[in-house]
């Protein structure tokens, strides 16, 4: 993988159209989503220094979190605060938050996963089944669970990104990411997403994994 495919990644992830209920924050809409572009390619090349050979696959993207700061499973708090136990983050990286975020609460889910990842000390890739915000119609801060459809169209994206950083093992972060990764017939193990009190399974699932 070679920083110009980097971009030309997230130049493909912010071409998809918005639509009814999905909000594509990457796209050239909206300046500020200039930032979140160029956090994402932060991001990318953070990991690529990395070189992980596992991919966590999500849902999509929640209205406090991805959707506001273009990485995924991250959130105000992740961004302000010093570089964590990975090195990844922090000051000086280049990492900027639009103006939209002040006073955005943080999404819990982002800070749950980042202390379960450091308690397991494993560093696996980040993205989600569908990678633009979903929500209910007409009521943009709120999160929807994607359609079918929804994480068909986004197939095509995190099957390039496991290429392109040639993982060997993606798994499930929950049912959505699951029945995509069967529908394209991968043996893909699941586990509990860590959203709605499910911490305590999530980093059970993780840990037998590992094992």
């Amino acid at each position: 993988m070679t920083a110009s495919s980097i971009g030309d990644f997230v130049a493909w992830v912010s071409g998809v159209p918005a639509g009814p209920g999905r909000n594509n924050f990457f796209d050239h809409a909206l300046a500020e989503n200039a930032l979140r572009r160029r956090n994402l390619e932060i991001y990318l090349h953070e990991m690529l220094d990395r070189a992980p050979k596992v991919m966590l696959l999500g849902e999509a993207p929640g209205f406090r979190g991805m959707r506001i700061t273009g990485v995924p499973f991250t959130n105000r708090t992740v961004f302000e605060g010093p570089a964590n136990s990975f090195g990844l983050f922090g000051p000086g990286k280049g990492y900027r938050l639009p103006a939209e975020a002040a006073g955005v609460a943080s999404e819990p889910t982002a800070t749950v996963m980042w202390e379960v990842l450091t308690e397991l000390h494993f560093l696996p890739l980040l993205w989600s089944a569908c990678p633009w915000h979903t929500h209910a119609p007409d009521r943009p801060r709120t999160n929807r669970t994607p359609t079918a459809a929804e994480a068909d169209l986004g197939a095509p994206y995190w099957l390039a990104l496991a290429g392109l950083f040639s993982i060997e093992t993606v798994v499930a972060v929950g049912n959505v990411a699951h029945r995509s990764l069967v529908k394209r017939g991968m043996d893909a193990p699941k586990v509990r997403h860590p959203a709605h009190g499910g911490r305590s399974g999530f980093k059970r699932g993780l840990e037998e994994l590992l094992l």
